[in-house]
């Protein structure tokens, strides 16, 4: 047990590198011989950029030989730690940590990065792994190519064999699995707008047709006019593979025919290499503008449809090329266009589409069918435990949850069924929604709606509150109330990647410390942290672009974007004292780990929406601990309110002389036998 009264002084981060330095060994030896979970003190900016033999002795060390060297075959599968696992509910209590791989280099740094994290963040999500496509988004992907950019040619030549990007993320995968962590994708129900996938196979897309800033045409149909231009292209400019187009027009176009494969359609359309690949997308892409001919963008909340050009409202490439801005006739509140992205057509439309009315009960089967089943190869491919849904809030039935949802009425859910029944009976499903109220991010209530695509356990929106605030305290009362009456549970979000960003700085500016307490110590809710909180600088002025995770998503280079333009690689954050705090706290929760992991907690003095700002919790069976957490800048004087007469305070995350609790921080005491 640690002791509570000695707290070292912060540390510059020239005095922890020169610690690091003289106590390193220790660390490492207790982390190889498994006296620890993971590298103590370790700085993720050390292991992220750690050479890769250092990593795999410590690897080899920890792991033994037999099973790194399994683990480093691409033809090799570790088992996931879930491998008895006979269903999905073990999400609802797992502590995520979220990765944007880009910000790490590649997919060997983060194995690196794991290194740094205790076995209660057991899960591993990795943002997008795609290859991008407008502005680099990660999350508007062109193909279902694995990223080339996070190939690690260090690994290559200290592993040979591991000479694909491809075989790379089986290998990182494999390694997470022997680590004890779970490894989860992002499912993206949209592409870029001119992705090779929307090309490939226009008909599980929506196109319209412009006629300059006009919208001219946005019938049903409009992608069979895509597919024949596609098709006379093909033949004017050739295959790109220069093979012979001696098949039909909807052999190559109907994803339904498995004579050809879309790696082999890809070929035939753009070639081999990404230079030609894109010149012919680009190419292909110019045809089809010039005749009027692109795909909708993507919409978020109601009412989802309905939308016009705004003629005088527009962005010229620098081929010249005009990307004229999308409205909605009737916007609500939230309504959002996304100018670079697509959805994928999973309705078919009523009165071929005049009224902009999808009709739910007539299914593009070909959509629903692709989609499913090329997140079903990838999992396949790398054995991925989880999947993160990306914009799982959609809910674009007027009417709103129907009270029996079909087979039909979620494609992410469609995804983890189709997941389960042919692979991986355990595969979870983490929803992106923010548990808003009805009819905001989408049509009708979304408890029903989270409970209808049978999410596991979901994002909500704890990070964007600030810690003392009625708005935190309000979203903790309503996700306990949640947790406990309804089949998905809520996470206690800390941070994401997406609130990594300048706009959010004030979110993080105090109560960091107890917001990670929080979220490790309620045992029977799910949490989730993105990599760099744990030395994000306090940003009491707003940080340059390189020290926010966010500005990674996409690539933009343009100076004129001086909000979100990055000029080289993500900056970690330099603060050591809240490191040193948090991995403190770690250790002290690798102690009574075994005796607290995912068990039932019973309220004390529970979170309300008032004025309390102190919280405290046992557990509901055989309480072995205490926690009480102050949310608020002041010391709490309330502590009379919870019985402790005999308990051993054992931990508090702040040193304080009084006997009340610290501004901002958490305290554990032990229960007397």
């Amino acid at each position: 047990m640690m002791d509570i009264l000695t707290f070292s002084p912060s540390p510059t981060r020239d005095t922890y590198v020169q610690e690091w330095r003289r106590d390193h060994h220790i660390h490492l030896t207790e982390y190889e011989q498994n006296r620890t979970s993971f590298v103590a003190h370790l700085l993720p900016e050390f292991a992220t950029k750690a050479d890769v033999f250092q990593v795999l002795s410590t690897l080899q060390k920890r792991l033994g030989t037999d099973t790194l060297l399994r683990a480093l075959s691409p033809h090799e599968t570790i088992p996931s730690p879930l491998i008895s696992h006979t269903d999905s509910q073990w999400l609802k209590k797992s502590n995520m940590a979220g990765v944007n791989v880009r910000t790490l280099g590649n997919f060997w740094n983060v194995i690196g990065y794991a290194l740094t994290l205790p076995k209660f963040h057991d899960s591993i999500h990795l943002l997008p792994i795609w290859e991008p496509g407008v502005v680099g988004s990660l999350y508007g992907k062109v193909s279902w190519n694995i990223n080339a950019e996070f190939y690690s040619g260090p690994l290559q030549r200290a592993i040979p064999w591991l000479d694909t990007v491809e075989k790379q993320l089986k290998a990182v995968v494999n390694i997470l699995h022997a680590l004890g962590k779970t490894v989860g994708l992002d499912v993206i129900p949209h592409t870029d707008r001119f992705s090779e996938i929307a090309l490939i196979h226009p008909r599980l897309f929506e196109w319209v047709r412009r006629d300059g800033g006009q919208l001219i045409d946005h019938s049903e149909y409009v992608w069979q006019q895509v597919e024949e231009v596609i098709w006379q292209h093909l033949h004017l400019h050739n295959t790109a593979d220069g093979s012979e187009l001696n098949f039909d027009k909807e052999l190559l176009f109907d994803p339904a025919v498995s004579l050809l494969n879309d790696k082999r359609r890809q070929e035939i359309l753009f070639g081999f290499d990404q230079p030609q690949r894109l010149h012919r997308r680009i190419t292909l892409m110019q045809t089809l503008l010039a005749d009027g001919f692109e795909t909708l963008p993507m919409t978020m909340a109601p009412p989802y449809r309905g939308l016009h050009i705004n003629p005088d409202v527009f962005v010229m490439d620098e081929r010249g090329t005009p990307w004229y801005q999308y409205e909605f006739d009737r916007p609500e509140g939230m309504s959002r266009v996304f100018g670079p992205l697509t959805r994928y057509r999973f309705y078919h439309s009523k009165n071929d589409n005049q009224h902009w009315e999808l009709d739910f009960e007539r299914p593009n089967l070909a959509a629903w069918q692709y989609f499913t089943r090329k997140y079903l190869e990838c999992q396949r491919e790398f054995n991925f435990d989880f999947m993160r849904g990306d914009m799982a809030h959609v809910q674009m039935r007027p009417d709103g949850v129907p009270t029996h949802p079909g087979a039909f009425y979620d494609p992410l859910c469609a995804v983890k069924k189709h997941v389960q029944q042919h692979s991986t009976p355990y595969f979870a499903f983490y929803a992106e929604t923010f548990i808003a109220p009805p009819n905001v991010m989408g049509y009708g209530d979304e408890y029903d709606h989270l409970e209808a695509i049978k999410a596991d356990a979901t994002l909500g929106d704890l990070q964007a509150a600030v810690v003392d605030s009625p708005e935190f305290r309000e979203r903790l009362t309503l996700y306990d109330q949640l947790l406990r009456t309804r089949s998905f549970a809520p996470s206690f979000t800390i941070i994401t990647a997406d609130k990594d960003d300048p706009r959010f700085d004030e979110f993080y500016r105090k109560g960091n410390l107890v917001r990670y307490f929080m979220g490790l110590f309620l045992t029977d809710m799910p949490s989730y942290y993105s990599l760099g909180f744990e030395v994000r600088n306090p940003h009491l002025q707003r940080g340059k672009n390189e020290e926010y995770t966010k500005l990674y998503v996409f690539q933009i280079h343009d100076d004129a974007e001086t909000d979100k333009v990055t000029h080289g690689p993500f900056e970690w954050g330099e603060n050591m004292e809240q490191f040193q705090q948090l991995t403190q706290l770690r250790l002290f929760a690798e102690s009574i780990w075994e005796h607290i992991a995912d068990r039932e907690i019973r309220w004390l003095l529970p979170p309300n929406a008032q004025d309390c700002t102190l919280i405290a919790w046992t557990h509901a069976e055989a309480p072995t601990y205490v926690f009480v957490a102050n949310m608020s800048d002041q010391f709490d004087a309330s502590l009379e309110e919870i019985e402790l007469t005999g308990y051993e305070l054992v931990y508090k995350t702040t040193p304080s002389l009084s006997s009340n609790i610290a501004p901002y921080s958490g305290q554990v005491y032990k229960i007397s036998p």
